[in-house]
């Protein structure tokens, strides 16, 4: 039986938090433990590059999320699990994609058109101000991650769905020129796995600065859950759950069940104050084992890298031959033996 391969990254630019765990993360366990996939997972370094410019701050993140995943549970037996950094393989492969990339593909990106939006509602002469062209190109790269091990399904949320097209469009283009290469890949969305919101009512996202970090000490844990935005209804009024920060992130960890309850406490009319400490009572509950090994591991950093180095070189065992055949595709090979 032919294996699924799944591919999944996270950039390395923050603590991982709430969202990062119920959108890619939690799911990701899972998949490794499945024994019909086969898993890629990766630390998004050089994604980082684009939109953090603090050594430090990079990697420290690498650190963090590599032990969230392991305290987790990641089995790293099944799965691939690796730097970006440490494939050289998927940068040359960015480049060679770059070459027969459409610029007027990148100009669709969503992230491009959302900065060039920016600039020109403040004002800006140059629409293109501060854009670098990381940020323009950065979907070739993540078609790079992808399509250099030919990932079957890439987890993403609604958001990031455009990128896994134009990583298909990139394929498709580069497989009628050199020949049938690339596999194109699917984006998977998670129709459960709803965006959460973050403290102030939008998404949860370390641009916005509004995260509820994972593994965060259960005083400061509460503390945050404390500071989550809600209206002024008083206890005893019936509250809505649609769009409620707390009522999503009750409903992405707990049962079908347990929501329903909750629901109903809502229509009654529950205080904010007592659905706080029910969500913070449950989420502490839920990671406070993890919590622990997070902490262990981050003792630990020779460990980490030592299982970081093993997915590389099971990585490579596949990057390099494949990249070999795409150099040989293109016409970059020696001239003679």
């Amino acid at each position: 039986m032919n294996k699924a391969t799944i591919l999944t990254g996270i950039t390395t630019t923050g603590t991982p938090h709430l969202g990062n765990y119920v959108g890619a993360i939690r799911p990701a366990i899972a998949a490794s433990k499945d024994d019909n996939v086969r898993p890629f997972y990766f630390l998004a370094d050089y994604h980082a590059l684009i939109k953090c410019q603090e050594p430090e701050r990079v990697r420290q993140s690498s650190l963090e999320i590599a032990a969230s995943w392991l305290a987790l549970g990641l089995d790293t037996a099944n799965a691939v699990f690796y730097r970006q950094s440490d494939v050289p393989e998927i940068m040359e492969l960015t480049w060679i994609l770059t070459c027969v990339t459409a610029k007027g593909l990148m100009n669709r990106a969503h992230a491009y058109k959302a900065a060039v939006a920016d600039n020109e509602q403040g004002g800006e002469r140059d629409a293109d101000k501060g854009i670098t062209m990381g940020l323009f190109s950065y979907p070739i790269l993540m078609a790079a991650d992808i399509l250099m091990f030919n990932a079957n399904k890439v987890p993403v949320g609604k958001d990031q769905v455009q990128h896994i097209e134009m990583a298909r469009d990139i394929a498709a283009r580069f497989n009628h020129i050199y020949g049938e290469h690339f596999t194109l890949p699917e984006a998977v969305v998670e129709e459960n796995s709803a965006t959460l919101l973050g403290l102030d009512g939008r998404k949860m996202s370390k641009s916005y600065n509004n995260t509820i970090p994972l593994f965060e000490p259960e005083k400061k844990l509460k503390k945050l859950i404390s500071k989550i935005k809600t209206n002024s209804l008083e206890p005893g009024v019936p509250k809505e759950t649609e769009g409620c920060t707390l009522f999503g992130i009750y409903k992405a960890f707990a049962t079908p069940s347990e929501v329903a309850e909750i629901r109903r406490r809502y229509a009654e009319g529950i205080g904010w104050g007592e659905m706080k400490q029910i969500l913070f009572d449950y989420i502490n509950d839920h990671i406070a084992p993890a919590r622990e090994r997070y902490e262990a591991l981050l003792e630990a950093p020779d460990h980490i890298e030592q299982q970081l180095q093993e997915g590389a070189e099971k990585a490579r065992a596949i990057s390099i031959p494949f990249l070999r055949e795409i150099r040989k595709a293109v016409g970059i090979s020696r001239i003679s033996s």
